[in-house]
């Protein structure tokens, strides 16, 4: 359980330290993607901080706080939604260098992530899973924020951007509903270590 503790620990600083490096690109750049991406790195912060605070508790208390972390995880995609529908009226292409770098940075911080949590992803129930499940999709979603960063440098259009970060508000909704489940799965044994 030490181990777990000290994985999350470490995962929730490398979110939060990245997310105000990405949230800083996305608005001196207005992309809607990156936006979404930095707001996901502030709510994985809070999700492993909560972890660590939840780990030992019983599976009533963990069943509870994953229920919470299901919600938690639909805060991205509303942010998207509402910085999407305000790109939507002018949709200008973000700089295509500050975004392909900063997704690239994001990439290398969530693959960091996924690997110090893939031992631990079926341990605690719901909670590991929300973790796990955040850390492997923001991977995915880097990708994608890496592709749209390298078109726009032959399609000079917003609307790339505008997909692929209601894409990832779509895909924080799925992750949201697998660690609901999760919760609601929850059984009485201990956390294991």
């Amino acid at each position: 359980m030490q181990s777990l503790r000290r994985v999350v620990l470490i995962v929730a600083l490398l979110n939060l330290a990245y997310f105000f490096v990405e949230v800083g690109v996305a608005l001196a750049i207005g992309s809607v993607s990156l936006f979404a991406d930095s707001v996901d790195f502030l709510e994985d912060a809070l999700i492993n901080l909560l972890i660590f605070a939840a780990i030992g508790w019983s599976a009533s208390r963990r069943k509870l706080v994953g229920s919470v972390l299901a919600i938690v995880i639909l805060v991205p995609a509303v942010a998207t939604i509402w910085m999407a529908v305000s790109k939507v009226l002018d949709p200008y292409p973000p700089e295509p260098v500050p975004l392909t770098l900063a997704a690239v940075g994001a990439l290398l911080v969530n693959l960091s992530c996924a690997l110090l949590l893939v031992r631990h992803r079926h341990h605690s129930g719901s909670l590991t899973k929300a973790a796990w499940l955040s850390a492997r999709n923001d991977s995915i979603a880097n990708l994608a924020i890496v592709a749209v960063g390298i078109l726009t440098f032959w399609f000079a259009t917003g609307w790339l951007d505008i997909v692929v970060g209601v894409a990832i508000g779509l895909l924080n909704a799925d992750a949201a509903r697998e660690v609901w489940q999760a919760a609601r799965d929850e059984t009485g044994a201990d956390p294991q270590p």
